[in-house]
């Protein structure tokens, strides 16, 4: 597994979380873990999605210790292009509106993943940083087949990589 440290890029108000790792699957797979609802329920939470732009996204983020009215957002699907282009907006009780991106691209024998999450506070995002940080190190142990890292345990171990 990838450490996949990812930054933090703040401009005025606004933070920006951006990832960037490789993952030794074809994009289609990479896909299809992030996309199909059965699939994305088991690395990251129960999911429900219209399969289209324009369509609904609600997710429900398992692991953080929060109520799960905080955990769940709902939103709308921007960009639908299968397998290399994913983008909604989301509105979350805690930090509001904020836009998440997932682009894959072949590589090899593997697939470049780039995610990004854009509109947050800044005092925010360094909260959300390992947060995004343990959901792609749990992709990449459920794309692999392996056990999924403990959200909570893995979140303590790397939290300080993101401290400003």
């Amino acid at each position: 597994m990838s450490s996949g440290t990812g930054t933090i890029t703040i401009e005025g108000n606004v933070a920006t979380l951006t990832f960037n790792r490789w993952l030794p699957y074809p994009p289609e797979r990479v896909w299809s873990a992030i996309t199909d609802p059965g699939k994305r329920a088991e690395w990251f939470g129960p999911t429900s999605l219209e399969p289209k732009e324009g369509g609904f996204i609600e997710t429900t983020a398992e692991g953080p210790p929060a109520p799960v009215e905080v955990r769940r957002t709902k939103g709308r699907i921007r960009v639908w292009q299968p397998p290399n282009v994913f983008e909604y907006e989301e509105e979350s009780p805690n930090v509001g509106h904020t836009i998440i991106r997932f682009e894959l691209e072949a590589d090899g024998a593997g697939t470049k993943l780039r995610f990004v999450q854009s509109g947050l506070n800044p005092d925010d995002a360094s909260g959300y940083a390992p947060g995004w940080h343990v959901y792609l190190d749990r992709l990449e142990a459920f794309l692999e087949g392996a056990s999924l890292p403990q959200w909570s345990e893995r979140y303590g171990m790397i939290q300080h990589e993101y401290q400003a």
